[in-house]
């Protein structure tokens, strides 16, 4: 047990929390956690860290206007309702940036899967935030707060064997899951065991059903017991890439194909490519670019981290024109989500970034 964090809970509130926790909703980052474990709350919130579970109650409806729920669906939200999320901080240039604090009177819903923290800045073309009350961070019997890290997978180290591929963007909304999902439909119809991973991001389920439609094993950082990967150590995510992409290998999966969330100017984005195990460990880089600018960009930047991608995708893709003029400024192959999709031509592209010991594609009888 952390002493310090127990005696930081105070006396926590045992019983009455059970009533309101009945009637609450569990959010998409909550998912892995044994309910059984909450005795009480606790209403010291200065003492709250990033993936410590909160109640809240709605107060006012703003941008986010649903849930996603650990059941994976979504539900529309009204005012005072109650549910369980994660404080949290968020990256979304798109969107908001926010810090994991809350005080007794609000909080900001920072993300629809249960990330809830404080507005720092926000896109324009947001709405304000939609305002929450906390009611207390959950506390266990010992009347430590409970944080989605003791639920995460147990560690696990990646087999030499297992091919890990790894998608890229240069932003938000590049097409960048289209493309990670797209690639690992392609080399699963190709007979590879394949699994995706998305390792940086913050909760939502959008991107983990994407790869699950797929009918692949898919897992997220929040398998390895985080909320969300930004202001998080290298080290920690590290140690998550290497748990998720450890656990998809004992499942049977060659390829892992694993989404990095962000453009490449993103800190932990940018960390990962400069100098760590996760980029020394990737065997191919598919890169998502918006436009043909992006793309010469994108191959840029991705250069000085002595990387180079063995394709772009992504929005730019979506043009011939703008495709034409990628390919002729960078030089590498630009292909089409149908293209990564396609059985035969994905086979043939990743062949050469294959570990020893992966078998060559499966032909169907």
């Amino acid at each position: 047990m952390d002493t310090s964090r127990a005696l930081l809970s105070q006396t926590p509130i045992v019983g009455r929390a059970m009533p309101a926790l009945a009637g609450a909703h569990w959010t998409f980052t909550t998912r892995r956690v044994d309910r059984n474990d909450v005795a009480g709350l606790s209403k010291h919130f200065p003492a709250a860290r990033t993936g410590d579970l909160v109640l809240c109650e709605i107060t006012r409806i703003g941008q986010h206007k649903r849930l996603q729920l650990a059941s994976k669906r979504y539900k529309k939200s009204y005012v005072g309702d109650l549910f369980v999320a994660c404080v949290g901080d968020r990256y979304a240039p798109d969107q908001f940036q926010g810090r994991a604090e809350i005080t007794a009177e609000a909080g900001d819903l920072l993300a629809g899967g249960g990330v809830v923290g404080t507005v720092e800045y926000a896109h324009d073309r947001m709405a304000p935030p939609t305002r929450v009350r906390p009611l207390g961070l959950l506390v266990d019997l010992e009347g430590s707060v409970i944080n989605v890290s003791r639920y995460g997978l147990p560690k696990r180290k990646i087999p030499d064997g297992v091919t890990v591929l790894g998608v890229f963007g240069a932003s938000m909304n590049a097409g960048k899951t289209t493309a990670a999902v797209s690639l690992a439909h392609g080399l699963s119809r190709a007979g590879y065991a394949v699994a995706g991973a998305k390792v940086t991001g913050t909760g939502s389920f959008g991107d983990f059903l994407a790869f699950e439609d797929t009918g692949i094993a898919t897992f997220d950082f929040t398998d390895a017991g985080l909320a969300s990967t930004y202001r998080v150590a290298l080290s920690r995510i590290q140690e998550s890439f290497e748990t998720l992409v450890g656990h998809a290998a004992a499942q049977g999966a060659q390829i892992v194909v694993v989404e990095i969330a962000d453009g490449v100017f993103q800190q932990e984005t940018a960390a990962i490519l400069e100098n760590s195990a996760i980029g020394k460990r990737l065997d191919g880089l598919l890169f998502a670019a918006p436009d043909a600018l992006s793309s010469a960009g994108g191959v840029q930047a991705l250069e000085r981290y002595g990387q180079r991608p063995f394709a772009i995708s992504g929005m730019v893709t979506c043009s011939p024109l703008a495709m034409r003029e990628a390919v002729a400024a960078t030089g590498v192959p630009h292909v089409t989500c149908q293209q990564l999709c396609d059985p035969d031509d994905i086979a043939e592209r990743v062949r050469p970034l294959l570990r020893a010991g992966n078998p060559t594609r499966r032909v169907a009888a």
